[in-house]
C-alpha cells in the first residue's frame, strides 16, 4: 500500500470522524471578516505609497520600480528577502531571478506553494550594481518593514539572509550560527516566530550550504505541521 493513498486515506477519515462543528443559535457574522480583509488591503497600499513617495533615497533614485511583495496577503507564513536584484527590478516583483526560481524549488521540497506565501523584502528598491543594502538604509526601512510585518500578521516569518537577520536582531550576529533557530520578533508588543536561513541567492554562489538550509526547511515544515499552521 503506497504512502500518498495512506495519507489521502487519513485525510479523508479526518473528514469524516474528526470534524467539529460548532452550533449557535445567533447567525454568524460574516460581515466582520470582510472588513478585516479590505481593512488590509487598503493598509497595504497605503504602506505602498509612503515607499513610493520617499524623498532623498539613493535606491528609489536608481531603481526602475518597487519591489513590494507578492503572494497571499492572507497567508500565516511570511518571508522576507535582502531586496530586489536586477530582474525584480524590471518586473516589480520579489523573487522572480534565479535566486527567485530557487526558492519555489525550496518551498516545493517542503510541500509548500510559493502562491501561498507572503513575501516581501527588507528594502524594496535595487541596490545599484545589486550590492548589499547598507546599515543606514536597512534602518531606514525597518520602518517600514515593521509596518508590514504588522499588516500582513503571520504566525511565521522565515528570514532570507543576512540582510534580513540584521534588520530585526542587529548587525553583530553571524547567520552561520543563528540559522536554523527558532527565535521571536517584538513588534509593538506582538511576538512572531521566526526562523533565519540563508538566501537561495548565496546557494546559488554557495552550493555546499543547501545541506544546512535543508536542515532548516525540515525544521519549518515540522513547525508548521507541529502548530497546525493553515497554510
Amino acid at each position: 500500500m503506497s504512502k500518498n493513498y495512506l495519507n489521502q486515506r487519513n485525510k479523508v477519515e479526518d473528514f469524516l470522524f474528526k470534524s467539529k462543528f460548532d452550533y449557535e443559535n445567533q447567525p454568524i457574522n460574516r460581515l466582520k471578516k470582510v472588513e478585516i480583509i479590505e481593512n488590509k488591503q487598503e493598509l497595504l497600499k497605503k504602506l505602498k505609497l509612503k515607499i513610493e513617495n520617499l524623498e532623498d533615497c539613493e535606491l528609489k533614485n536608481n531603481a526602475n520600480k518597487i519591489v513590494f511583495s507578492d503572494g497571499n496577503k492572507d497567508s500565516s507564513v511570511m518571508i522576507i528577502g535582502e531586496g530586489p536584484g536586477q530582474k525584480e527590478d524590471e518586473l516589480g516583483k520579489p523573487f522572480v531571478g534565479d535566486a527567485g526560481i530557487l526558492l519555489n524549488k525550496m518551498l516545493a521540497a517542503i510541500n509548500l506553494d510559493r502562491k501561498d506565501i507572503y513575501i516581501t523584502n527588507v528594502v524594496n528598491y535595487r541596490p545599484p550594481s545589486n550590492r548589499k543594502p547598507e546599515i543606514k538604509e536597512i534602518k531606514r526601512y525597518s520602518e517600514y518593514l515593521y509596518e508590514h510585518v504588522e499588516i500582513i500578521n503571520p504566525k511565521m516569518i522565515i528570514l532570507l539572509g543576512s540582510t534580513a537577520m540584521e534588520a530585526f536582531f542587529g548587525s553583530n550576529l553571524k547567520i552561520s550560527k543563528e540559522r536554523g533557530i527558532w527565535k521571536e520578533i517584538l513588534i509593538k508588543n506582538k511576538t512572531f516566530l521566526t526562523m533565519i536561513t540563508f538566501h537561495p541567492a548565496y546557494l546559488l554562489r554557495q552550493a555546499d550550504q543547501k545541506k544546512y538550509s535543508w536542515l532548516d526547511l525540515k525544521e519549518i515544515r515540522k513547525k508548521i505541521d507541529e502548530l497546525k499552521i493553515d497554510i
